[in-house]
């Protein structure tokens, strides 16, 4: 039972360190190698913790060769577009011009049906309003509406919208998130100049976020 426990925590780790070096993707974003990859590292994990009478140097030894492969094909793919398109195949236009083609969803495998789902996934339900689509080389489908079904903006009537930039968090829990202040343009003696403000101290703070405008929002300990 003990010898189950340590293998697991190795292996545990060993997985996780291997997916820290492949980047950061969902599921559904990975390329056709990353997949294989993800699939074979989770066949080796489950198969080394069920069976003790594996090596676990050789497992871990398989794990940092699949992680080398697959930055092997990662930088190999950086430097040449043809070997990426052998590996990783074309962006398909499913949609162009507002005319489905029907051999290009054959090509690729991808029925009506299959259309239909990804685009009310995308919070379209008339295939009519698709100018453009394309089936991306990890299957997920990118699509452009028409010019009179794209929803109106502030840039439509001739204003400029202002940016406010991305709301992070700059206090949790009572403590400062430093690396979130080149984010926002924060710095922790504006914070604290804001907090006095509120006429509250950061160690009663259980959540403040903050843009690069200015805009902030602040949740305290005890409401």
């Amino acid at each position: 039972m003990v010898t189950v426990l340590i293998r697991t925590f190795i292996i545990y780790f060993v997985v996780v360190a291997a997916v820290r070096l492949m980047g950061k993707r969902q599921v559904g974003q990975l390329q056709p190698t990353e997949l294989v990859v993800t699939m074979i590292l989770s066949e080796i994990a489950s198969s080394s913790v069920d069976d003790t009478s594996k090596s676990l140097v050789n497992s871990i030894t398989g794990v940092a060769m699949l992680v080398l492969l697959e930055m092997f094909f990662a930088f190999v793919s950086l430097k040449s577009g043809k070997f990426r398109r052998a590996v990783e195949g074309n962006a398909i236009y499913v949609i162009k011009e507002g005319k489905l083609d029907i051999n290009a969803l054959k090509k690729i495998r991808f029925s009506i049906d299959d259309l239909m789902e990804s685009l009310r996934q995308k919070d379209v339900f008339d295939v009519s309003d698709v100018e453009y689509a394309v089936v991306e080389t990890n299957g997920s489908l990118s699509i452009m509406l028409k010019a009179d079904k794209i929803p109106l903006t502030l840039n439509t009537f001739g204003r400029k919208a202002e940016e406010k930039g991305v709301p992070v968090v700059v206090v949790a829990d009572g403590r400062y998130i430093y690396s979130n202040f080149d984010v926002c343009k924060t710095s922790k003696s504006q914070i604290n100049k804001i907090l006095g403000q509120e006429k509250t101290d950061v160690a009663d703070v259980m959540l403040m976020t903050l843009d690069k405008s200015g805009n902030k929002f602040i949740i305290p300990r005890k409401q």
